[in-house]
């Protein structure tokens, strides 16, 4: 998963709102947005960088920016 990969995670949490196992900032969302952009269901990077932001969030990362 490009999420792991860019803040290099083996897993996520097993408690991911109460446990944070990384941070990722606003920059790597955006350039995991624009690798995905034609899978996402979303019309501008905006939209793919709020998808991907909510993924990091449910994996217990915590989103900067």
């Amino acid at each position: 998963m490009l999420i792991k990969k860019a803040i290099k995670l083996e897993k996520g949490s097993a408690e991911p709102h109460k446990t944070k196992v990384g941070t990722i900032t606003r920059a790597q969302l955006e350039e995991i947005a624009k690798i995905k952009m034609e899978d996402l269901n979303a019309n501008d990077i905006e939209a793919a960088i709020k998808i991907i932001g909510g993924t990091a969030r449910s994996m217990g990362v915590k989103v900067e920016g």
